[in-house]
């Protein structure tokens, strides 16, 4: 692999102040030599001109975070990411690369879960370029590699985790975003090292079940929910029933036989579980008659 090699070109503001010197005194010694009619003066002008404008052309500038790679002949001979003005070799290619931090979002990739259930998903990722040479020479398009690289992360990723979590301890795409970003972080960077990229951030943008089962879905997670809610009511209720028995027993309220505790508790559970408001109703017999 083609690594990144820094260069040190020459100042091109000397070399600028110098070629127009000497384009500035081929002009006049030009100008000179064909009144006096000096052929060889003439020549040397014209030699001197030339020069001028290789050593012009082969100033460059490079501007505050960008670089410039230069080749000779097809030879990588260097980069330059240092800002200024400088020469090389007019005869050298120099191809611009910037190296500020971009960012790419991909588009909302449909892909089946780790259970087989189709989602929605889409990414964030947040990189940049830290070795032009393998960027420009490594792969084709670098810009390009990247995007499509990143997507092709995104769906393995999304093929290894099921989006919700239905067993305790389970990792899912929806409940663990930090660990999920991580991994996703992870695998883009791997893809993109030989491309001389460095990943600085990687996370989920968009998540959603795909539409022909997002009402299902919706549907079983309402009901988990209200599994939830239902339990812990349930256990609030039992508790509250045992420490009103344990009260009526320890201040010898009322003595209550099995038949009547028994319907002392469902009466209990009924209110506090009721979903509704409770309307109470006098009992003018007793619990036999």
């Amino acid at each position: 692999m083609i690594k990144e090699r820094a260069l040190k070109p020459a100042p091109g503001l000397v070399v600028l102040l110098g070629a127009l010197v000497l384009l500035g005194l081929s002009i006049w010694w030009f100008a000179k030599s064909a009144q006096t009619n000096q052929p060889t003066g003439v020549g040397l002008s014209l030699v001197g001109i030339v020069a001028a404008a290789l050593l012009i052309a082969g100033i460059f500038a490079v501007y505050p975070n960008e670089s410039k790679v230069l080749t000779l002949f097809g030879r990588y001979v260097g980069t330059v990411k240092e800002a200024g003005l400088w020469f090389a070799n007019p005869f050298t290619i120099k191809k611009k690369i910037s190296v500020r931090i971009r960012n790419f979002e991909t588009g909302k990739l449909k892909v089946n879960d780790n259970s087989s259930n189709p989602i929605e998903i889409g990414a964030v990722v947040v990189w940049q370029v830290v070795d032009t040479a393998e960027a420009l020479f490594e792969v084709d398009d670098y810009d390009n590699f990247v995007k499509i690289q990143s997507e092709a992360a995104l769906r393995v990723l999304a093929q290894s985790y099921v989006y919700d979590a239905h067993e305790e301890g389970q990792i899912s795409l929806s409940g663990n975003a930090v660990d999920i970003s991580h991994q996703l972080m992870g695998q883009v960077q791997e893809r993109l090292a030989k491309a001389g990229v460095q990943v600085l951030e990687a996370r989920i943008s968009h998540l959603a079940y795909a539409a022909e089962i997002a009402h299902a879905m919706l549907q079983r997670q309402q009901a988990s929910a209200i599994i939830a809610a239902r339990q812990k009511i349930v256990e609030g209720a039992v508790g509250m029933v045992e420490n009103a028995l344990e009260m009526l027993s320890r201040r010898d309220i009322v003595h209550l036989d099995d038949e009547r505790r028994a319907a002392m508790v469902s009466n209990l559970l009924v209110v506090l579980c009721s979903e509704r408001g409770t309307q109470p109703i006098v009992n003018t017999g007793t619990l036999y008659t």
